[in-house]
């Protein structure tokens, strides 16, 4: 089969971890080749998930790196194995490869954490919210791609709610006060906020403007929960695009983040509380 030009997430994460395998083993992609009886040029295609690897394949690579981390190597089989498609694949062509990607680490995650600066977390925007949110983008988008872009956001919130899982979202307190539509759009969101923040699996906590320097990073993010941690990624929002972060090094800075950002967070009634009050105050 000829190579993927547009290899998904999933598939390059389990490149990805390939990749990371051959390199804790010091072995050059050369090496590796001849270990596994294959060209090299198939090892660098694995590695960037342009082809795809069989759960034996899989195995031979793992032990011809000699990893000894069978949970990191069972729960890259199940995603060899997956082979199914998400219902975000329906508008493939029609919207940004890397809006599609956020619906399927929502999808593929254990939990989530998001630390948002400037919006309301995703699963949680009402429907005039998210439109008013894409309709500040400069220059403006198409009414076709607004719409699209907005179906999608309310596509993949009633996906979650479907089949929740635990989530956290840090707010940033200025989200709150953010007019996306104007007064009324953005006191439907509060109240909107309020009954999510009682929902069994979600929690809402507030970081305050008297928080004297807020710990988060400068952009929104969102830290997904893999089967193993290994397999956690960090999503950072960026003006082009997402990017999706997965070295060790950076996931262990960002659970830091998040920790240190837990810790001058608001309480779950705490956060109840300002909200309410900022609706009031509009």
């Amino acid at each position: 089969m000829p190579p993927r030009l547009n290899p998904t997430l999933r598939q390059r994460r389990i490149g990805a971890e390939l990749r990371k395998m051959r390199e804790a083993a010091g072995l050059q992609t050369v090496n590796l080749s001849r270990a596994l009886g294959i060209d090299r040029t198939q090892v660098s295609q694995m590695e960037s998930g342009k082809i795809g690897v069989s759960p034996e394949r899989l195995r031979s690579f793992a032990a011809a790196c000699k990893c000894a981390n069978m949970p990191l190597v069972e729960a890259l089989e199940s995603m060899v194995q997956d082979r199914s498609k998400g219902w975000w694949e329906e508008y493939r062509g029609s919207l940004p490869d890397g809006i599609l990607e956020n619906a399927e680490l929502e999808k593929r995650s254990n939990g989530l954490m998001m630390w948002l600066l400037t919006h309301m977390p995703g699963p949680c925007q009402t429907i005039n919210y998210a439109s008013s949110v894409f309709g500040r983008v400069f220059p403006p988008l198409p009414r076709h791609e607004l719409e699209a872009r907005t179906a999608f956001r309310m596509q993949r919130k009633a996906d979650l709610r479907r089949n929740p899982k635990p989530l956290t979202a840090f707010i940033y307190e200025s989200v709150l006060w953010t007019r996306f539509g104007g007064t009324q759009i953005l006191k439907e969101q509060l109240g909107s906020l309020l009954e999510d923040s009682e929902l069994p699996w979600m929690t809402i906590r507030v970081v305050p403007f008297d928080v004297e320097t807020f710990p988060g990073a400068a952009e929104n993010l969102a830290y997904a929960f893999g089967s193993v941690p290994e397999l956690d990624t960090v999503e950072r929002e960026l003006s082009q695009g997402p990017e999706y972060l997965d070295a060790v090094n950076e996931l262990a800075s960002y659970r830091y983040i998040f920790e240190r950002t837990e810790s001058v967070a608001l309480s779950e009634s705490g956060s109840r509380d300002l909200i309410r009050k900022i609706a009031r105050d509009l």
